[in-house]
């Protein structure tokens, strides 16, 4: 299962994945939460247990339509698995994320991303 919360940092919304980034309903999800936000997103990988070919081909995807994706302090899994595939060099990685929080309701964000997502 993958959760998936959003938060504002430092003026970008972040989405902070919880569990599995995997084939299936996850990487559904996580598309979905991804597209009804802004251009430019964070994605906070430091609690992703599992990472697959479903869940790289979605952080592809998303990248290929245009969002920028920063990824922060991906696991060591997350980590290995981007850098045998050398998309450490196509996203940009980060090993700690900005500071500067921000509640989803202060950012007047709608009722549906005030919540965790989760499947």
């Amino acid at each position: 299962m993958l959760n998936v919360t959003v938060e504002k940092i430092s003026g970008v919304l972040t989405f902070k994945c919880s569990g599995r980034l995997v084939r299936g309903d996850e990487t559904t999800i996580l598309c979905a939460a991804i597209h009804q936000q802004e251009r430019e997103l964070n994605l906070d990988l430091s609690e992703v247990t599992a990472i697959d070919a479903g869940g790289i081909g979605a952080l592809v995807s998303l990248q290929a339509a245009g969002l920028y994706l920063r990824l922060i302090n991906p696991t060591p899994t997350v980590r290995e698995v981007l850098r045998l595939t050398k998309l450490d060099s196509v996203f940009e990685v980060l090993a700690t994320e900005p500071s500067n929080s921000s509640s989803a309701s202060d950012l007047g964000l709608a009722p549906s991303l005030e919540s965790s997502y989760a499947v």
